[in-house]
């Protein structure tokens, strides 16, 4: 749908001036304009024991739920209604939050709540929480109930289970049918208890691990439902009513505030990565770039955390914790050690194999973030070139300064400049701006940064709830690098990288290169309640074309294999995302210098990686992790999970050893789960020339010189 609607222009200076107390919106809110993605608050819901049955909603949750009823009708972007159809959304999410995996609840209790399944928004209009409370009760039941009855099986050993049997589990079950009695749940969990202790066989460990291991798991989350309060069950329901709306729509609880301004401030040192609950377990969504687990080069993002250690001290098991709870041990004083078990997002489906990781916490210096240069060489058809590679972890400012009028305060933009300035006096024949993992950070610089490439105009479009739309400019005429350039961009170049790469494909600036980033394109804003806080959505930002960022992100030019599975990360991985639309363009469409090139640079591109030791590998190895996750059921022989674990072993290895050869290294005798991914952002210490991605990049922007100039001739 394209709307029609009145642009107003603007400086940044006078959208953040007058955007400091967004119109319509209570005035105690401040506009979100920090654009990383935030810690995601899906926090696997909290366990208690028999003293649940007396927890209920207080006076102050009552009204904190009636606030938020108002402030999303009254203020949400969208302003969808709160109707039917929008209470079956809510009944369906909040069914799925607590049991995705359809393992939990009967049959019998899911007809019981159907009969509110259209009642939710009549029950929040007018205060009534016991529904939600009720739900997240039976919830609880049933958790005990399976809990002691995995206990009771591990009581009789591990070594009486029966891995002999051909039967299989089915590990896909979020479109199961709900087990109709406790007798099909105890069969199910019986399986599910199986396929635990083979993983963690197959990973290495005996009975008597796997039993003190297994045993310790269950007895912890048992511990752990006598912690329940009645604030963990009105946020698991409140926060499932604003998430239907969009994902980046939460209630903050007293506590989730808390640590929701910790991690907007960096007040508090930690790992430097972005977590979300993935069913029992922790994931990771992104790192922070140049924070301590960037660093390692040991972890990345869709690896699970299922243990933490402090220093030496014993590995504590946190498979079905809280996201809160997780993130609390993880988080410590700057200096000290945490030691994390993490199973590699590269691991096949069900190989339960971990590595430990050492990270010592800190907090994340400016300076490691600034933008970097180097020289990329490339031998093409006879002749040596030279480009320049700028690598942006982060659109950063140093706020503090520049609102002091320090006049050498650090920014993204006056970096990268200095850094230009540097690479044209060194005859450089183009540029590549390397926005691989970029997670976004500061709208100023976003646009500012736009402003080094065109001669003068809007940068970004932001569309408010009440349709109005301001468009930022560069006021600055000129541009102050004027010569070829392309963007290396991946799944997790994300917001503020968004507005940027957009801006550069929709003048025509730069050719885009490499995967479809995030699609985080809406602006949210931090409302106090009376109880905790309400984070909102209120605006949206779209390109200069008038195309959102939103949910569809920026599609590049030409495209590379993505290791990252864009279904388990990315916004459109979220549930309730909003979706990719149209504005009224604020800039003509001009002749796009790339157009009639692009068929004929990507037969180029093909026809160079076809037998490519890094394309061929990295093609290879989606491939067989696309067979394996297609695959919905697991057997439960040993014999039969070993000789298949260790075929795909032997599969992958085989893999990696072509591409050693190809590369004339030596060939691994088997794997090692801390190699990196030769596709990822090159290592501080690699030459550019060894990031497959990064000269491939090169090769394109060259080709396309030499097209460009072949026509000209003519």
């Amino acid at each position: 749908m394209r709307y029609q609607l009145p642009l107003r222009r603007m400086s940044m200076k006078h959208f953040l001036a007058r955007n400091a107390l967004p119109r319509n919106v209570l005035p105690r809110t401040a506009l979100a304009l920090a654009l990383g993605l935030s810690l995601l608050p899906m926090a696997s819901p909290t366990f208690a024991a028999n003293s649940w049955d007396t927890l209920k909603p207080d006076r102050d949750e009552v009204i904190a739920s009636l606030n938020v009823v108002e402030l999303l009708k009254r203020h949400h972007y969208s302003k969808p209604p709160l109707d039917d159809a929008r209470s079956v959304i809510i009944y369906d999410s909040y069914i799925k939050l607590l049991d995705p995996a359809r393992s939990y609840f009967l049959a019998s209790d899911i007809a019981e709540f159907d009969q509110w399944k259209t009642q939710f928004d009549d029950f929040l209009k007018s205060g009534n929480l016991d529904p939600g409370f009720t739900i997240y009760k039976r919830y609880l039941d049933r958790v005990k109930d399976r809990l002691d009855y995995t206990l009771d099986v591990l009581n009789q050993g591990v070594g009486k289970l029966d891995f002999t049997t051909h039967d299989t589990l089915q590990v896909d079950r979020k479109d199961a049918p709900w087990v109709a009695s406790k007798a099909d749940l105890d069969t199910l969990w019986h399986k599910r208890l199986m396929d635990e202790v083979l993983r963690m066989k197959i990973a290495g460990k005996d009975d008597a691990q796997i039993q003190d291991t297994l045993t310790k798991r269950y007895k912890n989350q048992l511990a752990r439902l006598d912690q329940t309060r009645a604030e963990d069950i009105f946020s698991a329901y409140i926060n499932t009513f604003a998430q239907s709306y969009d994902p980046h729509t939460n209630y903050l609880s007293p506590d989730s505030a808390e640590n929701f301004d910790i991690n907007m401030s960096l007040s508090l040192e930690g790992i430097g990565a972005v977590l979300q609950s993935d069913n029992d377990q922790v994931k990771i969504v992104r790192l922070v770039p140049a924070g301590p687990a960037e660093k390692t080069k040991q972890v990345a993002p869709s690896d699970k955390i299922v243990g933490v250690a402090q220093g030496d001290k014993e590995m504590v098991d946190v498979v079905g914790w809280r996201l809160d709870e997780v993130v609390k041990l993880i988080r410590g004083p700057k200096g000290s050690v945490v030691r994390l078990e993490v199973i590699p997002h590269t691991n096949a489906p069900n190989d339960q194999t971990s590595k430990i990781v050492s990270i010592t916490r800190e907090a994340v210096k400016l300076e490691e973030q600034a933008a970097k240069k180097s020289i990329l060489h490339i031998d093409q058809q006879g002749h040596d070139y030279k480009l320049g590679v700028i690598e942006i972890p982060a659109f950063y400012l140093d706020f503090k300064a520049f609102r002091a009028g320090d006049p050498d305060y650090k920014s993204t933009t006056r970096d990268v400049k200095k850094l230009l300035g540097e690479l044209q006096k060194e005859n450089v024949d183009g540029v590549v701006i390397d926005l691989r993992n970029n997670g976004g950070g500061s709208l100023q610089e976003a646009t500012e940064l736009t402003s080094l490439f065109i001669e003068k105009g809007p940068t970004v479009l932001v569309r408010n709830s009440d349709g109005r739309v301001d468009v930022l400019e560069d006021e600055n005429p000129g541009a102050f690098y004027k010569g070829p350039m392309a963007l290396l961009v991946n799944r997790l170049s994300a917001s503020a990288s968004e507005i940027f790469a957009g801006a550069m494909q929709d003048y025509h600036r730069a050719l885009i290169i490499g995967g479809q980033t995030f699609g985080k394109g809406t602006v949210q804003t931090i409302q106090p309640l009376n109880h905790g806080e309400l984070k909102l959505t209120l605006a949206k930002f779209y390109r200069v074309s008038g195309q959102s960022t939103q949910h569809q992100g920026v599609l590049p030019d030409i495209s590379y294999p993505s290791i990252i599975d864009t279904k388990e990360i990315g916004e459109s991985a979220l549930p309730e995302a909003m979706p990719w639309d149209t504005i009224r363009p604020a800039v003509k469409p001009e002749v796009d210098p790339f157009r009639p090139f692009i068929a004929q640079l990507k037969q180029l591109h093909a026809q160079r990686t076809a037998n490519d030791a890094e394309f061929t590998y990295i093609r290879d190895r989606l491939a067989l992790a696309q067979k394996l996750n297609e695959e919905k059921t697991v057997s439960l022989n040993e014999a039969e999970r070993r000789a298949q674990h260790a075929t795909i072993e032997q599969q992958q290895l085989a893999l990696e050893n072509t591409r050693r050869k190809a590369k004339g290294e030596e060939p691994l005798k088997e794997l090692k789960k801390e190699e990196e991914d030769p596709m990822g952002a090159a290592p501080d210490d690699s030459k550019p020339e060894n990031d497959a991605y990064l000269s491939e990049t090169g090769h394109i922007l060259l080709d396309y010189l030499r097209l460009n100039t072949q026509v000209a001739k003519h």
